[in-house]
């Protein structure tokens, strides 16, 4: 399932955060979004799911403008996954994952035999089913991001956005997190567009890299192509040396803010 942005201006009330941006998810990848703090990742994460409507430009799914979907449909084949999210105290894995059906099961106020079957297939492909009635404040990091994201994929998605799926979690648990991203995708052939903070983290991760500044697309590649010391600097302000790991994946060693044109000629 492709998605394709075309000149999307977005905000909030008078704030452009999303001017002019066209960018294109492409079916079967995982594409990483990532920038500096208030450069509209997130926004754009929003406009992609249709929680936040741009101010103009189209957001084609297929070839077929989201706008003109109605939002059970488009629940059937999108899912996002915010970076706040909030389970009531008492709520089993179980029962939070269950909840991810609601799209399938239109008046019905009962799971199917199809439902259930669904459920227990996302539990085990999350490695969940040994926790399936724990409440879900009583996981650790690693176990609760996993719930939310199983509560996704019982949507059945065919295009999963996350927004920072990492955020808060230890190292172990970011990389536990994006293990199963990337095993879903190959798998499952879910497209993913998630955004990260951590460049290491998503050039490991993604099949491609979207850097966002000035409320636009900055550059889109492999992380080979967008993860230089060029666009680092251009971007994020950083002097970073990039290694290449034996698989050829870009690692990058941040030395430090950069320096200005006047300050590296004194």
């Amino acid at each position: 399932m492709e998605l394709e942005l075309q000149r999307i201006q977005a905000g909030y009330g008078s704030h452009v955060v999303l001017d002019g941006l066209s960018l294109r998810i492409a079916h079967g990848k995982i594409t990483a979004l990532l920038g500096p703090n208030g450069c509209g990742k997130s926004t754009l994460l929003k406009v992609m799911a249709r929680s936040l409507k741009p101010f103009s430009g189209r957001v084609l799914l297929d070839g077929r403008d989201i706008a003109d979907t109605a939002p059970a449909d488009l629940a059937r084949v999108m899912a996002l996954l915010p970076q706040v999210h909030q389970a009531p105290d008492e709520v089993t894995v179980q029962e939070l994952v269950e909840l991810g059906r609601f799209p399938h099961r239109s008046w019905k106020p009962f799971l199917s035999r199809q439902d259930r079957a669904v459920v227990e297939h996302v539990l085990e492909l999350t490695q969940l089913r040994e926790l399936r009635m724990r409440p879900v404040q009583s996981l650790s990091g690693g176990e609760r991001q996993r719930a939310w994201i199983a509560l996704t994929l019982a949507q059945e998605p065919k295009l999963l956005l996350l927004d920072e799926p990492t955020t808060f979690l230890d190292i172990s648990h970011q990389f536990e997190v994006l293990e199963l991203i990337r095993s879903l995708n190959q798998s499952q052939g879910i497209t993913v567009a998630l955004v990260l903070h951590d460049l290491n983290l998503a050039a490991a991760c993604a099949d491609t890299l979207v850097l966002l500044k000035d409320r636009n697309v900055h550059c889109t590649g492999t992380p080979s192509e967008v993860l230089t010391e060029e666009n680092l600097r251009d971007v994020f302000h950083i002097q970073a040396h990039i290694l290449r790991q034996p698989d050829g994946i870009p690692h990058c060693i941040v030395e430090g803010v950069a320096k200005s044109g006047m300050e590296a000629s004194t």
